[in-house]
């Protein structure tokens, strides 16, 4: 893309990073709506995040159809495409110098504690340089993991969808109990347990479900959860499981890794009793633990290792018990059928405020939202340094959690309702 001839004041440059959600795309039309409000001439858009900008690979936004706007921020996935790219001493001349070329003043980059980063360093070298830009940074992360921020844009959206997914897999469950008595689903989140702590919301609609949520902020053995099930088992007649991917042992394990190294000394897994019966995959990875991989960020990702397919085996061999494992995926992170409208909204609202923020001059800083205090619900617009919030990763508060770790108090539950919009699915149980 040639560079603009337009006046520098009037370019704005915007990109979205890491994982999609099912509200990224608001915060973008939050800022294509919020430059147009305030006369900027030029939008160009990233192509894959930063990577983008090195690349080259920019599309110009300025003349999107406003008609299009409402059916993008009801698109899955991120618009622009996303990255994790990790910037390099030598990516960070050659981004500033890309942006001056192209006569961009203003940036604004959609996305999580990595993007904060990225958005941190281009904003400190430019006022190192002399270079007028100014870097405004929008959250957004299903991990909820920001901190400063009360949430992040993306976390109502998917709590929504794990509370929707815990009622329905407890439907199904209660429906066959004496053939899968115990139900695991797990979700993905990092090392923080805002995500399967999500799954508690199921109770808002009276639903005794799930019975167990196991979390990283709470390290727990094997044997726990075992007796854990077996409690819940004798008292309820069926298990729902919530767990998170990386949930850890107390020796500083990961579950899925102690439970394979049990299950690779124990022999060869018994066959399928059951043609219904999923593929066994947790006796397979036992036997060839996958190496990590690490991103650009230092983030490990487990190949091959699923926690709820390992420990469902496990409850099967030490318990006699047969379970069966959801694993969403990365359909629980852009699901619009779930979409919450707070989530949708406030998104947007990020993305417009991010906008005012550069052209008021401000420059390396996020998009916070605050709570404000009161019996309803109610968020309004912050601003935070970026360093206060770059590389940095909110888990789980204390009084979140319940003394024995298996389980959320009301005091989470009180704070993550208002985030999932209206009501959930009333589903009924005909009793005889």
């Amino acid at each position: 893309m040639a560079p603009s001839s337009e006046g520098a004041p009037s370019t704005l440059i915007v990109g979205q990073s890491g994982g999609p959600t099912a509200v990224i795309n608001s915060s973008l039309v939050g800022v294509l709506r919020e430059a147009r409000a305030q006369g900027i001439k030029r939008v160009y858009g990233m192509r894959y995040g930063i990577r983008g900008l090195l690349l080259g690979d920019l599309v110009d936004l300025s003349s999107l159809p406003v008609e299009v706007l409402p059916a993008l921020q009801q698109t899955p996935a991120a618009g622009l495409g996303a990255c994790r790219y990790h910037l390099t001493d030598a990516d960070v001349p050659n981004a500033l110098s890309l942006l001056q070329e192209h006569g961009v003043h203003y940036m604004v980059y959609i996305g999580g504690n990595d993007s904060a980063d990225t958005s941190h360093r281009l904003a400190l070298a430019a006022q190192e340089g002399g270079m007028d830009l100014r870097v405004i940074a929008v959250p957004k992360t299903i991990d909820n993991d920001l901190p400063v921020t009360d949430h992040c844009p993306g976390y109502g959206s998917i709590a929504r969808y794990m509370a929707i997914s815990t009622l329905e897999t407890t439907l199904d469950t209660k429906s066959m109990p004496d053939i899968y008595p115990v139900k695991i689903l797990e979700t993905m989140g990092r090392d923080a347990g805002w995500l399967p702590a999500s799954a508690a919301l199921a109770r808002s609609t009276g639903w005794d479900t799930p019975h167990l949520i196991y979390i990283p902020e709470r390290p727990v053995d094997i044997d726990e959860i075992l007796s854990d099930v077996q409690r819940t088992y004798r008292e309820k007649g069926h298990v729902v499981i919530v767990l998170s991917e990386n949930v850890k042992c107390r020796d500083g394990r990961l579950l899925s890794v102690a439970g394979m190294e049990e299950l690779s000394g124990a022999g060869a897994a018994p066959e399928n009793p059951s043609p219904d019966d999923p593929p066994n995959e947790a006796s397979a990875a036992a036997t060839n633990v996958a190496p990590n991989f690490v991103d650009a960020f230092g983030h490990s990702y487990y190949r091959q290792v699923s926690t709820g397919f390992v420990l469902s085996e496990l409850i099967t061999r030490r318990l006699d018990m047969r379970a069966r494992v959801d694993l969403p995926g990365t359909l629980q992170r852009s699901s619009q059928a779930h979409q919450s409208e707070v989530d949708l909204v406030e998104a947007e609202e990020c993305g417009r405020a991010a906008v005012r923020a550069a052209l008021a001059g401000t420059s390396d800083q996020m998009v916070i939202l605050e709570r404000a205090e009161g019996p309803l619900y109610r968020a309004t617009i912050g601003m935070s340094e970026l360093q206060r919030i770059a590389n940095v990763e909110k888990h789980m508060p204390a009084d979140f959690i319940t003394p024995d770790g298996n389980f959320v108090t009301q005091a989470f539950i009180d704070y993550a309702l208002p985030l999932i919009g209206g009501p959930l699915p009333q589903y009924v149980e005909l009793q005889t």
